[in-house]
């Protein structure tokens, strides 16, 4: 076996490797990374929590995502577009979530803008970017998934165009692989496939 290839868990179950260190991750990866998400709001909330993953372990992000939710309500754009100066300063002081002013003023920004977009528009761009998965070769190691792609890095400037913060090309990428966009999946884990991508 090859570094960074499919590794089977206790369970016997092949996975990813990153999925194996703990049981949130491994839920994380069976359940939900790599399945497709539609929806403005629910693709908001993971554009915000990639954004905030930025410099951090996912896990952090993870663990931490009932509060995220908790916090910014739910994620749905018209709310968090109308949070105040005193919304700004609850979530600078939250504990439950990373408390980095940056990324909170990026999100409150983000949220304001897309508020302005037409429903569904969110969706049909981010997933206008999606790859032809007949192009993609199968990743066999955890060598063979890219961190930014073209069309990672054409989503970021399409995003950042329309006034998006927090948006770069490996954040992108991150966002296509969490949301579907992209199955890296390595070649034998079983979750690869499993979405119908």
């Amino acid at each position: 076996m090859s570094a960074g290839e499919a590794v089977a868990g206790p369970d016997g179950v092949p996975r990813c490797p990153w999925a194996l260190s703990t049981a949130d991750y491994v839920a994380y990866h069976d359940e939900e990374w790599g399945r497709p998400v539609r929806g403005d709001d629910a693709l908001f909330e993971r554009l915000s929590l990639e954004a905030f993953q930025s410099g951090l372990s996912w896990i952090t992000i993870l663990r931490r995502r009932p509060g995220f939710r908790a916090a910014f309500a739910g994620f749905e754009i018209a709310a968090v577009a109308a949070f105040t100066d005193a919304d700004r300063e609850r979530l600078l002081a939250d504990a439950g979530i990373i408390r980095n002013r940056a990324k909170i003023d990026a999100t409150l920004a983000n949220a304001r803008a897309l508020a302005g977009w037409a429903p569904g528009e969110l969706d049909e761009l981010i997933w206008s970017h999606a790859p032809d998965p007949a192009g993609r070769p199968v990743p066999k190691t955890l060598a063979d998934v890219p961190a930014v792609t073209p069309e990672s890095t054409a989503l970021s400037k399409a995003l950042k165009k329309r006034g998006l913060r927090f948006v770069g090309p490996t954040t992108a990428y991150a966002l296509m692989q969490a949301c579907g966009l992209v199955d890296d999946h390595l070649a034998e884990c079983a979750a690869r496939g499993a979405a119908g991508s």
